[in-house]
């Protein structure tokens, strides 16, 4: 499998603190990303969420590692009874007062290459609806700049 990780960097024309509170803030996350009960951004804290096909749903098991208050937040992604460990990393940075992001998911080959639903082209596809998708919509702004890998 592919090791390069897969990223995507998407400027919003909203102030970076404004994304980060939608990047971080259980009662929005809910909204665009996944319902996470207790999310908060602290180091350590470990938090799970359903997702996936609808008739192949996957326990997500993650752990915040790094949180720079409006500029990062990472964390380990793994699943529920799956071999594999990844790494999920949402940069933020000031572009003239509009935020861009930088998502990078790495460590994907890690999963199980006998199962179709771990193949990159699914978090390629995934991780496009999520920020290019429902983040966008829930923003309500255009992008300034888009680009994916």
């Amino acid at each position: 499998m592919n090791a390069e990780p897969v990223t995507f960097e998407k400027a919003f024309q909203v102030p970076v603190s404004r994304l980060w509170k939608a990047l971080t803030d259980e009662s929005e996350m809910k909204k665009w990303y996944f319902d996470i009960p207790g999310f908060r951004p602290e180091v350590g804290l470990e938090f799970r969420f359903l997702a996936g096909p609808e008739d192949r749903q996957y326990l997500h098991i993650c752990r915040i590692t790094e949180v720079i208050p409006d500029r990062k937040i990472a964390y380990g992604w793994r699943y529920d009874g799956y071999e594999g460990n990844s790494m999920v990393t949402f940069e933020l940075t000031d572009e003239n007062g509009n935020a861009m992001l930088r998502l990078t998911h790495e460590g994907l080959e890690t999963f199980p290459q006998d199962n179709l639903d771990f193949e990159r082209r699914n978090f390629e596809a995934g991780w496009h609806d999520i920020i290019n998708g429902s983040l966008t919509e829930y923003l309500g702004k255009h992008a300034v700049i888009s680009m994916g890998s």
